[in-house]
């Protein structure tokens, strides 16, 4: 008979382990390295070869202590830590985490609650239920929404898109939940010629193809144009499912679709669903001077949006909203188990509005943010950026050769070195000091592609970044033209 020792190996390892020193030894490792921020240069310093040399190699024979592991990961993981969480991170639209934020993450981490039924994380579904409802009323949406926390923008495109699905089929006489996608009425797809990818990646996930979709001809800063809009849809059959995607914030230009408009053009045929791409730019709808930007947004049906870019909060964080719940709950709700215990309708089961069962409980940091900043410091955050945005441009364009190639409308400015030789020479300029800005490693930022030319992207997203910070993101360009050209 086969002896059972009274501990796991895995107890046996860590019986000795003190968890206060650990957490305590953990916290000051974090600590470090946010002070070193400021100053530390922004991309990691090691090559990947280098990386797997230090963290790798093969699976030990046996277990190391916690705090043993925790600081070697701490010291072999430095030199491939790139420095997004800080101020001076320009690259993609990405925003460092609140300290409130960071530490509510850290005691979600610690009370590892499963967060899909009421029953087994009461608190993290009541923080998530009046998350959702501060969201709703900061962004101006219809009081009946619903929605979902998810792991990001990608997943919450995935669950508005399956609602618009649904819902779209169900007005053909089609029930996509039980019956599927054989020999369902075709749906018919709108999209912008600047769709981001992640839209397209969950028509894709949806059955729905990413490439069958019809793309809307756009204007010069990425915005679509009604008369495209308005032939789109002409050419789709009358009464068939049809769904059309907008965009509240280009990621590259920042420009905002005419929202108001391309939904009365839609309203036109009953029952097609507008779906809204609102990742970072939604959050402008905090401010009232950039109102403008998103003019009827509130008439869509649905909306995605991602809380670790503007509200600043760490990842997992994308947030679904669909304008009728009945809508959301078809789509997302699995079918019953008997095991489960859902509970009265009055509290919230959050398995029935995104599409995961087990999932962390990610209400609690977007709850400790919006707790630290109010209506007041999200509408701060985002002004602050957007000005931080034209004062990089502003610096930047005086000097000569230099083409700013959007407005700057919020916080992304496209730009463009130009030189003799013609768009070819000016490509490879640009594609230069791009790299040379991130070769220097005081700033980062990212390159594009823009109607077909080479461009530098800059994106202000941090809330720690300050008019210091985007003046040595001036130097730092200005320098690497000129040593470049």
């Amino acid at each position: 008979m086969q002896t059972v020792t009274a501990e796991s190996p895995t107890t046996a390892a860590t019986a000795a382990d003190d968890t206060r020193e650990l957490l305590l030894r953990t916290a000051e490792l974090a600590a470090d390295f946010l002070g070193s921020l400021a100053t530390r240069p922004v991309p990691g310093s090691l090559t990947v070869d280098a990386l797997r040399a230090s963290l790798g190699g093969p699976l030990p024979e046996s277990g190391a202590s916690s705090l043993e592991v925790i600081n070697r990961l701490a010291a072999d993981a430095e030199g491939g830590i790139v420095g997004s969480a800080g101020p001076r991170f320009f690259g993609f639209v990405i925003g460092g985490s609140l300290p409130a934020a960071l530490a509510a993450d850290w005691l979600t981490s610690a009370w590892d609650q499963n967060a899909g039924l009421y029953v087994a994380a009461p608190a993290a579904s009541v923080v998530e239920e009046i998350v959702g409802r501060w969201l709703i009323e900061l962004f101006g949406l219809p009081e009946a929404t619903s929605f979902g926390l998810t792991t990001g923008c990608q997943m919450a495109h995935f669950t508005c898109l399956a609602a618009a699905r649904s819902a779209v089929l169900r007005g053909a006489g089609w029930d996509a939940e039980a019956q599927g996608l054989f020999g369902a009425p075709e749906i018919h797809v709108l999209v912008s010629a600047h769709a981001h990818a992640t839209a397209l990646a969950a028509l894709q996930y949806l059955g729905l193809g990413r490439d069958r979709v019809r793309t809307l001809e756009t204007d010069d800063q990425g915005r679509i144009r009604i008369e495209t809009l308005r032939a789109g849809m002409s050419a789709v059959p009358p009464g068939a499912p049809a769904i059309v995607c907008l965009q509240a914030g280009d990621v590259n230009s920042g420009a905002f679709d005419p929202i108001a408009d391309a939904i009365a053009v839609v309203r036109e045929r009953p029952g097609a669903w507008v779906h809204v791409d609102g990742a970072f730019g939604l959050w402008a709808r905090a401010v009232p001077s950039l109102g403008h930007l998103l003019e009827g947004v509130e008439l869509a049906d649905s909306w995605a949006t991602d809380a670790h870019k503007w509200l600043n909060v760490p990842y997992d964080s994308g947030i679904a909203f669909v304008a009728r719940a009945e809508d959301h709950a078809n789509a997302m709700s699995p079918p019953h188990a008997p095991y489960l215990e859902y509970t009265a309708r009055q509290q919230r089961d959050e398995v029935h509005w995104v599409p995961e069962f087990s999932r962390r409980a990610r209400g609690f940091p977007i709850y400790a943010a919006l707790r630290t900043l109010g209506r007041a410091g999200v509408q701060q955050l985002v002004e602050r950026c957007c000005a931080l945005a034209r004062r990089i441009a502003a610096g930047v364009a005086e000097e000569p050769g230099v083409r700013i190639l959007n407005d700057v409308v919020l916080n992304q400015v496209l730009l463009r070195f130009e030189t003799e030789g013609g768009a070819a020479a000016s490509d490879a300029l640009t594609r230069s000091v791009i790299s040379r800005v991130q070769d220097d490693g005081v700033i980062w930022l990212s390159g594009t592609t823009w109607e077909g030319v080479a461009a530098m992207r800059i994106s202000v997203s941090n809330w720690s970044t300050t008019e210091r910070d985007a003046d040595a993101a001036t130097a730092a360009i200005l320098d690497a033209v000129r040593r470049v050209r």
